[in-house]
């Protein structure tokens, strides 16, 4: 069933994502698609390399996890945003049900169709979103992995599910990367999350290495914090290490994806190492230049 919205919660739909009545396979091709490729950064690998005939698919489930997240992170209410995420599922399951309305849904219909996935990764990132809304710090690592079972695997599996692969062996090797692509992400973003309130280095972690949560709602950076993030650093390159295999267990075609995914997440790494872990003070990025003489090497060795 289709979640109704208060025309006040409504309003809050970013207008870029809004549509009325039922779009067509055109309109929802060409609404996919734009919304992938004006996002490069993002999708640099998928639009430029991807199989042509699997492009659409990739547009569909990247428009997906886009909107969701924006949804979610981007309204700037939480129960605008929770309501919102309602919606979403409602469309979801309008799609599951035959009854696709929204141009993400009706391009997404024919994916899930071709490639038999199932409704669950959907589910989990708007679980993820929800728990972003109501979840501000996390006492345990394993608390945080359980969030990243919600907010990066399910995207690693369903871009498996795409590739055609739908084993457990497979999706488990995806998990490790896709978790670590996830903390590589947290700990590059330390200065931006403390703005929306949010501080996701574990409270256990804080603790262990003697450092205040005011150190890090002050940006204040000292020799325990680097200590701390030095910490986590080396156990999410670890992750990656344990996802490796699967780059040997897929064909060619997804082998440039998961090399750069996981390339530009072990470069996040080092670019946190190489400012001497000081994630407060500096955002540590990779520069579009950088991106490119990265997958040149993939390229190449291929």
């Amino acid at each position: 069933m289709i979640t109704s919205l208060s025309p006040e919660i409504e309003n809050k739909i970013p207008p870029a994502y809004r549509w009325q009545g039922v779009a067509s396979p055109t309109e929802a091709a060409q609404f996919c698609g734009k919304l992938a490729t004006s996002h490069y950064e993002n999708f640099l690998v998928a639009t430029a390399f991807c199989p042509k005939p699997l492009r659409p698919h990739f547009y569909s489930v990247y428009a997906y996890c886009r909107i969701s997240d924006d949804l979610g992170d981007e309204i700037g209410d939480p129960v605008a945003s929770l309501a919102l995420l309602d919606w979403w599922e409602g469309e979801l399951d309008a799609m599951y049900a035959g009854s696709p309305r929204h141009p993400v849904f009706v391009a997404l219909q024919s994916t899930v169709r071709q490639f038999s996935i199932p409704a669950q990764p959907f589910r989990d990132l708007l679980a993820a979103f929800r728990q972003d809304q109501r979840t501000l710090r996390y006492h345990t690592y394993n608390e945080l992995l359980g969030y990243c079972k919600n907010s990066a695997n399910p995207v690693g599996r369903l871009v498996l599910y795409l590739g055609g692969y739908s084993d457990d062996e497979r999706q488990a090797l995806s998990d490790y990367t896709c978790t670590a692509l996830q903390l590589a992400n947290f700990w590059q973003d330390v200065s931006r999350d403390i703005l929306k309130g949010r501080i996701y280095i574990p409270l256990e972690d804080m603790t262990r290495f003697e450092v205040a949560e005011e150190v890090i709602t002050s940006r204040t950076f000292s020799p325990q914090f680097a200590k701390l993030m030095k910490f986590e650093v080396e156990r999410t390159r670890e992750l990656f290490g344990k996802g490796e295999p699967l780059l040997e267990m897929v064909d060619r075609r997804l082998q440039l994806d998961l090399q750069m995914f996981t390339a530009g997440g072990t470069e996040v790494l080092r670019r946190v190492e190489a400012q001497g872990y000081d994630v407060l003070t500096s955002r540590p990025s990779i520069p579009k230049s950088r991106q490119l003489i990265m997958l040149a090497k993939r390229l190449f060795r291929l």
